[in-house]
């Protein structure tokens, strides 16, 4: 019955201990933004912000007795300190142009291995496409955002 109770001890302190151990994070997002303008007229870009922001310092808590609105300008929330890739658009002035989309593919690649040789781990990766698509359309996007986390270093 002794070893059981120490099992048990052993298996119950181990539990608690894993608990209150608290892993400590950081996140990056990196944004892919390709045109699907015909002719070729759009913008593509692979965008990693440099600079930092704390959501906290832009955001309200709104409730029924005080919905007051945050005013944070926008100039303050802006990120001057950001690193821009160049990508090329899904369409050239002959229609879609399938080099490109390699090139892209290529280019992308090269910055996901940077991140992982950095330590970073793809945790999740979402994409969108923006497109009027009325009987005009003549815009579009295609927007995927590649998040990662990778554990914070220790400050010991």
């Amino acid at each position: 019955m002794t070893a059981i109770a120490v099992l048990f001890t052993l298996l119950v302190t181990n539990v608690f201990a894993q608990e209150t151990e608290k892993q400590e994070f950081e996140v990056k997002v990196i944004t892919s933004v390709e045109s699907i303008i015909p002719s070729g007229l759009g913008r593509s870009r692979l965008i990693s912000a440099k600079d930092e922001r704390n959501y906290k310092q832009f955001t309200s808590s709104q409730t029924e007795e005080d919905n007051t609105r945050n005013k944070s300008k926008r100039k303050d929330i802006r990120v001057k300190g950001f690193e821009e890739t160049k990508l090329l658009n899904f369409y050239d002035i002959a229609g879609i142009r399938f080099q490109n989309i390699a090139a892209n593919d290529a280019l992308i690649s090269s910055k996901l291995t940077v991140m992982i040789s950095e330590g970073w781990d793809l945790v999740f990766v979402t994409s969108a496409v923006e497109s009027d698509a009325g009987a005009n359309d003549g815009n579009g996007i295609f927007i995927t955002r590649y998040i990662f986390k990778r554990k914070l270093l220790s400050s010991e």
